[in-house]
């Protein structure tokens, strides 16, 4: 109840700042379809840029693996007053359930949402869930890029997270998709990560660098 109820805080908190914030937001023709048709589909971001995504949670009906942890039950919370489908469990404590959670929003017809790099690290190193869901469901995966002009980071953290601040500027520019993976393919084949991590990076300088311009 305690974590709950700090949750509904967060929240107001959240809704508060971010309705300050200047935001834009890019998508390739294909994720516009797809969104049209209320298809699903995996929407694949790094774990340090939850906060500034969780704001779209209700532009992209998502579904989303939370932790079973106490933070993770008040960020459950937090994601369900915006919208959000969750499923609950990590690497550490329920993965297979949460896994096939998520695969049952998926085919419910929600999008999936990944911090693909999650829930512990290493940083910026993509983990074999978000293969294992496309292969089995068949879905494309897009990847994002995010810029924030000015955000408290929070440097202690493992994955960088950071909060953007009253009045920032983000983009958010969505890229891919990438194929479904096939049937012939493993999951866990270190190509698949070595791409989605390169896109992944790309897609971060590419954003900054729209930014820098006049």
């Amino acid at each position: 109840m305690k974590q709950k109820l700090l949750g509904l805080l967060v929240y107001l908190f959240y809704q508060a700042l971010r309705a300050t914030w200047r935001v834009q937001i890019v998508e390739p023709e294909e994720l516009i379809r797809l969104r049209k048709e209320k298809k699903p589909y995996i929407l694949a971001h790094w774990h340090g840029d939850e906060i500034a995504l969780i704001q779209l949670t209700p532009r992209y009906r998502i579904g989303t693996i939370v932790s079973q942890s106490d933070d993770g039950q008040m960020m459950n919370t937090v994601m369900r007053l915006l919208g959000a489908k969750t499923a609950r469990g990590s690497s550490t404590r329920g993965g297979i359930g949460a896994l096939k959670g998520l695969i049952r929003l998926a085919r419910e017809g929600h999008p999936c949402s990944f911090a693909v790099d999650g829930p512990k690290g290493p940083i910026y190193r993509v983990k074999p869930g978000v293969f294992e869901v496309s292969k089995v469901l068949h879905l494309p995966i897009f990847w994002v890029g995010v810029s924030c002009d000015r955000a408290v980071v929070f440097r202690r953290s493992w994955n960088q997270t950071y909060l953007p601040k009253p009045f920032a500027r983000l983009k958010f520019q969505w890229f891919g998709p990438m194929p479904p993976v096939s049937e012939s393919q493993d999951p866990r084949a270190p190509e698949l990560s070595q791409t989605l991590e390169a896109s992944l990076h790309a897609a971060k300088q590419q954003v900054l660098a729209s930014i820098a311009e006049p």
